[in-house]
């Protein structure tokens, strides 16, 4: 387990957060080519108890906006009162990309491919190293939000690299339905943040440019439980998790192996055996049709939600399990019970 840091001093953009203090601070990271300052909305919570110092991150791709809800609703949440050790929250950390609804920076770089980033490279390098000097430094665990891409659906899941015992700890207590291990990709936030023995969770629900509120409430249920986990929060501030999540060591894409007109069939969450028709794909006219089909046991992740495939676009995306109708009926569980958890956010209307 990583040190406490909430003992001593913890300084962000150059302002000293003292135990008991609650903050909002804008950390600047550039000019826009309008000339107007740009800077990364930051909230720091610090508990008058020592424990841990958690990050939470969002829109590192500009466009998912799930975790920008999660942030807001966890900083709402009144238990905080009780917190213990430290929270920083940042919950746009590509501005750039977040106005522009766009997944990259302007320059098309992805920020999440740009860690550790360096003060003197491209915008999305300088960025990263901001990031990685104001918050992570100061950080003992993370927990990084996200969705799919533009016109994909994700299933409510948690990514993560299992070798890392305090990481596979946190990932089964977020208690999403599955779990995905997922190996470390360079320039990642996830590999920079691992490698200074900082323990991270990535959390992947919904869609890009769209509120998911299952996937919004799985998502704020599941940091409020790690906190548990941690220390952080009073025993039984997360509601219950329900089934214990399904560990997929491995996944794959069905992709288009022609370009036409996608009628899907397989569905979020659900399970799929070796040779199953998961949908066809026609010519406009309906005379030529392709059926995609499973090369596998496993359960459905994520998928497409645009009906138009060209050759070689992704899919399905089919995490591999030896009984997949076991965890689809976990999935439906744990979805049936979302549906009974209160949104988490207290404003009125």
């Amino acid at each position: 387990m990583a040190a406490s840091k909430n003992a001593g001093a913890l300084s962000i953009a150059g302002r000293a957060i003292a135990p008991g203090e609650r903050v909002q601070l804008k950390i600047p990271v550039g000019r826009r080519v309008s000339g107007n300052e740009a800077s990364l909305p930051v909230e720091v919570i610090r508990g008058t108890r020592p424990g841990a110092t958690l990050f939470l991150s969002a829109a590192i791709h500009g466009d998912e906006i799930n975790g920008v809800e999660i942030i807001r609703r966890i900083l709402r949440n009144r238990a905080l009162r009780s917190l213990s050790g430290s929270l920083i929250a940042v919950p746009i950390v590509n501005l750039f990309g977040f106005v522009g609804l766009s997944r990259y920076l302007p320059d098309r770089r992805d920020l999440n491919r740009s860690f550790p980033g360096s003060p003197h490279g491209s915008l999305a390098s300088r960025l990263a190293n901001i990031f990685m000097s104001e918050i992570v430094t100061q950080s003992t665990h993370g927990i990084d939000l996200h969705t799919g891409a533009v016109h994909r659906s994700n299933l409510p899941q948690i990514r993560a690299w299992l070798d890392d015992a305090d990481t596979a700890r946190l990932a089964h207590a977020f208690g999403a339905p599955v779990i995905l291990n997922s190996n470390l990709r360079d320039g990642s936030l996830r590999q920079e943040v691992l490698e200074r023995s900082v323990p991270v969770l990535l959390y992947e629900g919904g869609e890009a440019l769209r509120f998911d509120e299952p996937a919004i409430r799985a998502g704020v249920r599941g940091v409020l439980a790690v906190m548990e986990a941690l220390g952080m929060m009073p025993a039984a501030t997360a509601p219950p998790t329900g089934p214990k999540p399904y560990v997929a060591r491995s996944s794959h894409w069905v992709r288009a192996p022609e370009s036409g007109i996608l009628r899907a069939r397989a569905r979020l969450g659900s399970a799929v055996r070796s040779g199953q028709r998961l949908g066809v794909i026609a010519d406009p006219l309906g005379s030529e049709e392709v059926v995609l089909r499973a090369s596998r046991d496993g359960l459905v992740i994520g998928r497409t939600e645009l009906p138009l495939a060209n050759e070689g676009d992704a899919l399905f995306h089919i995490a591999s399990f030896e009984r997949p109708i076991q965890v689809a009926s976990a999935v439906a569980d744990f979805q049936e019970n979302l549906e009974g958890v209160a949104s988490g956010d207290p404003t009125p209307g």
